[in-house]
């Protein structure tokens, strides 16, 4: 199976295998199958994935909670891990945790409605804080890296955030892309769009990190800065 159900471009280009599309599970001694596009698996998990409490769980989600009890499916691989939950947004555990030290973290924040990326209008501000108080929760505030990659290089076509952490060197290389500075997360989409207007930059990715205390440091790319910047695998 494939090593990540979300993701974007990866260093180079990705030379591996996303999912999956279709995926048998055998709930209560009944087997059932859903078919799900490779690029709309996520949009599948926020839908029909992240609250057991709707009818029919079970049988609409092909990567239930593993705390969901859908039978006996357990694999990491084949079920998604709830970090936070609310009426807007959801955070989940990203596969490629599966098989990686505990140490290692790689998460992604999501709105619960259809918003495809970077370029889509309906995206939220609320999400980088929320987005940012789940990583404290696993990563130091000084190594925290929200990350969005470019409309072009990504395979999901559900906005995800990337919580992960920072390359050891990656704050040596920001300034070669001239940052932004904020002073909270209320206005990062606004602040990546006007940067990016000002490059003439149509499509872009955006990395959020601590600057220092109450001031963070926005960076944009023309490529994936999930590959630039950083641990986004534990290989």
């Amino acid at each position: 199976m494939g090593r990540i159900v979300c993701s974007c471009i990866f260093k180079i280009l990705w030379p591996k295998v996303l999912f999956v599309i279709i995926l048998a599970i055998g709930v209560s001694s009944q087997a059932f199958s859903l078919t799900v596009a490779r690029n709309d698996i996520l949009l599948h998990i926020v839908s029909h994935c992240v609250d057991s409490s709707k009818a029919n769980y079970c049988s609409q989600c092909m990567l239930p909670r593993r705390d969901a009890n859908c039978g006996d499916v357990t694999e990491c691989k084949k079920t998604n891990e709830v970090w936070a939950l609310n009426t807007q947004y959801v955070a989940i555990r990203d596969i490629k945790m599966c098989e990686c030290p505990k140490e290692f973290v790689h998460g992604l924040a999501m709105p619960r409605e259809v918003v495809t990326g970077v370029e889509d209008s309906k995206r939220q501000e609320g999400i980088w804080q929320f987005a940012w108080d789940v990583a404290t929760e696993r990563i130091e505030p000084g190594s925290i890296a929200l990350v969005v990659n470019p409309k072009s290089q990504r395979t999901q076509n559900q906005l995800h955030i990337h919580l992960v952490r920072l390359e050891k060197n990656a704050r040596s290389n920001f300034y070669q892309y001239a940052p932004s500075y904020v002073n909270s997360l209320e206005h990062i989409w606004a602040t990546a769009g006007n940067d990016a207007r000002s490059k003439g930059l149509n499509d872009y990715g955006v990395l959020v990190a601590q600057q220092s205390p109450g001031k963070y440091i926005v960076v944009i790319t023309p490529n994936s800065p999930e590959a630039v910047f950083t641990q986004w695998s534990c290989d």
